[in-house]
């Protein structure tokens, strides 16, 4: 592959595409927290503590955001010279997922002492921490390099995070099936290694190409497609007692879908350099020359969506909460002096809280319910199906609904906060094989989540703090998750247990938890309803006509 093709943007979204494939451990709690427990000697309130720190890591994202902004300012470029750009994000959380996998498996495995509870607290924040940093780079620059279609490219970056938790258990089925302690030594391997190996590609380019979309769909395609496979994978594993050598040959299949967003790639960027060649050849005078975007053009950058045509003064006026001047991004101070700010962030506590709080005790509702053990791995697999799916799938249409006709995008993040409180109260209902039907609509709902609010972040506060300002808020899910999962799952289902191992079974034991989770969510409905209206003037008339404009 010659330098040039190395040096696109294109390579770039493959690189971040493949650390967002091995990166998303968080999601996979359910496969080691009964070991975890079994070991550690926790009760079911401890274990759930644990969890909320791996969820504050996994969210608070803040220090990645400060980081990303240090590196990537064009202002600090000639003074911080090589130690610029986003690979100094991928090194830093490459460290952090290394030692804190490492440790917890160590204790596990009793080559270490026991932790004490703060301990093990404090390596599970380390470990999940090393995610926002992946997250944030990755997120970030594809904002940066297609912010024309920033709400499809966060679809693609959290859609395969995502996807990461199905491709990683169908990693740990393959190379270490009933040995979740294993498994926690390959997360403290893989992502590690992977981003070490790709962070120096993932990089900003100022650039505006005439098929962008055209080649995101292509890599929303093949999503889509490895999103299908896993699906079909989970359910064989469901239905059949599949071989080593079966499992093998599916993960080597596996392998290849990932590694065919790299033929897009590579297309892409030839199609680009033609293009290019040709309009040197109609300056030259072979033809007249057209209006021309390509890959190399910089005349406009489409990231600096603050100058906006005229007229646009006045939706911003609208909305009460913009900076005076058009074309300066929101840092987060300013950010966080608006009311949109706030409402965005109570609307993230109640969708993303519980929605962590719920795919954190999914093993444990299970087990309640009298679920078989690979009942409940195929339930943690098939959530990350469904997160996947909401992930992309809110940034994708949001996407279109705005391009076609100046939707507001937090019109979205009230249909999915009503669709998550609905599985909650699925869930809530105990119903036979009811986690399945709630837990696909609580983890779509939940993925959509992730998707719209950094997209939404983006559109009102701007770009150049994006980073910091999505993390700020993204805090709102494990405090959330904290609220949900401690004091109100935890602590019903410690009060219903009477067994001396401080197991319940029955529907007696999660359904206060869901149905109260049900009633915030509710609540989260009505404060994004209130942003939607509070921004619907805006979109129309900014957001559409920037969008049109570039």
């Amino acid at each position: 592959m010659d330098r040039e093709i190395l040096k696109s943007k294109w390579i770039a979204t493959v690189a971040s595409i493949w650390i967002q494939c091995s990166c998303g451990a968080s999601y996979t709690f359910g496969i080691y927290s009964s070991i975890l427990k079994s070991t550690q000697g926790y009760d079911q309130s401890t274990l759930d503590t644990v969890s909320v720190f791996k969820d504050i890591g996994a969210n608070a994202g803040v220090l990645s955001g400060l980081l990303y902004s240090a590196v990537t300012l064009h202002r600090n470029h000639r003074r911080l010279g090589f130690f610029s750009g986003p690979w100094l994000v991928h090194a830093a959380g490459a460290i952090q997922c290394f030692i804190g996998y490492f440790v917890i498996w160590a204790s596990v495995n009793g080559l270490i002492p026991r932790l004490p509870v703060p301990l093990m607290c404090l390596f599970m924040w380390v470990a999940a921490h090393a995610q926002t940093f992946f997250n944030t780079s990755n997120v970030v620059s594809g904002v940066h390099n297609f912010g024309d279609y920033g709400g499809t490219i966060v679809g693609i970056m959290k859609g395969f995070l995502g996807l990461s938790g199905a491709i990683l258990i169908q990693f740990y089925e393959t190379a270490c099936k009933g040995n979740p302690s294993t498994y926690i030594l390959l997360l403290a391997l893989t992502p590690t290694l992977v981003s070490l190996l790709l962070m120096n590609l993932v990089r900003n380019y100022d650039t505006n190409t005439k098929d962008d979309k055209k080649h995101l769909n292509a890599f929303s395609a093949v999503a889509l497609i490895i999103a299908a496979y896993l699906t079909i994978n989970i359910f064989l594993e469901n239905i059949l007692a599949l071989p080593l050598w079966s499992r093998m040959i599916t993960f080597a299949v596996l392998l290849f879908l990932l590694a065919s967003p790299l033929g897009i790639a590579v297309r892409a960027q030839r199609e680009n350099s033609d293009r290019f060649a040709q309009a040197l050849l109609e300056e030259r005078g072979y033809k007249p020359k057209p209006k021309v975007y390509s890959e190399f053009s910089t005349a406009e950058n489409p990231t600096d969506y603050r100058a906006l045509p005229s007229g646009e003064g006045q939706a911003k006026a609208s909305t009460g909460d913009r900076n005076p001047s058009d074309e300066e991004d929101l840092n987060l101070l300013q950010a966080l002096g608006t009311v949109n700010f706030w409402l965005l962030f109570i609307a993230t506590i109640c969708g993303l809280g519980s929605g962590l709080a719920t795919v954190n005790n999914i093993s444990q509702v299970g087990e309640s319910l009298g679920y078989t053990t690979i009942e409940t791995n195929s339930l943690v697999s098939l959530w990350s199906i469904w997160n996947f799916l909401g992930r992309f799938g809110a940034g994708f249409v949001s996407d279109i609904f705005l391009h076609r006709g100046g939707w507001a995008r937090p019109l979205f993040m009230v249909i999915t906060l009503s669709t998550l409180a609905i599985g909650h109260m699925v869930i809530a209902s105990g119903f036979t094989k009811c986690l399945y039907l709630g837990s696909f609509l609580v983890g779509v709902s939940y993925g959509s989540q992730w998707s719209l609010m950094p997209t939404i972040c983006s559109e009102i506060f701007g770009v150049g703090h994006m980073g910091t300002i999505f993390n700020t808020i993204a805090i709102a899910s494990p405090l959330g998750s904290y609220i949900f999962s401690v004091r109100v799952i935890g602590y019903i289902y410690d009060k219903a247990s009477t067994s001396e191992d401080n197991t319940c079974f029955g529907t007696h034991c999660f359904m206060l938890s869901f149905l109260i989770m049900a009633s915030v969510t509710f609540f989260g409905v009505l404060v994004a309803l209130a942003l939607f209206f509070r921004t619907r003037r805006f979109y129309q008339v900014v957001v559409l006509r920037r969008v049109q404009h570039s």
